[in-house]
């Protein structure tokens, strides 16, 4: 058999195989209510491997490869997770802290520090690790903090502090 009917079969058999997610290398700080969201997320993750192997031949092979796949991923980061009880004492802004803050417009903001598997900017969930995360750690009640963003930098004031 030619090499170039071997290449094709394995390139063919790696097509099939989902690309791993990637595990992010900052350290894995989570709210409480983030750890328990990744936890149920490999309780539904291990169902449906199950609900999948159950079905045999019959099972969608790319969907268990998948499921497998996010399987390794969430277990990864519920082995990584720190949690991280946010105290009011330091009145410094750290994970889980809500913060609201005003910009040099005028407007002002809420957000929540999170881990970045819990991060949802909709709801004001906002990656600690992120540019405005990144900004506001550390900071306190009336700091003007830097906020380094792809756009342009904007200058924000700490308003308030507290617990979500």
């Amino acid at each position: 058999m030619s090499r170039a009917f071997v290449n094709e079969d394995q390139a063919a058999a790696q097509a099939d195989q989902p690309v791993e997610r990637q595990v992010s290398d900052q350290p894995n700080h989570v709210t409480a209510s983030g750890l328990a969201q990744l936890q149920q997320r490999v309780a539904d993750l291990d169902a449906l491997r199950s609900a999948l192997v159950a079905e045999g031949e019959r099972a969608d092979k790319q969907r268990l490869a998948d499921t497998e796949r996010d399987l390794r991923y969430f277990r990864a980061r519920v082995h990584s997770a720190q949690v991280v009880t946010p105290s009011t004492a330091s009145g410094k802004v750290q994970v889980g802290s809500r913060v609201r803050f005003v910009d040099e417009q005028d407007e002002e903001h809420v957000v929540q520090l999170v881990g970045e598997d819990e991060a949802d900017v909709a709801r004001g969930l906002i990656n600690w690790g992120s540019p405005l995360g990144r900004a506001l750690l550390g900071a306190q009640v009336g700091d003007e903090v830097l906020w380094r963003r792809p756009v342009g930098d904007r200058r924000i004031e700490v308003l308030e502090i507290g617990l979500a």
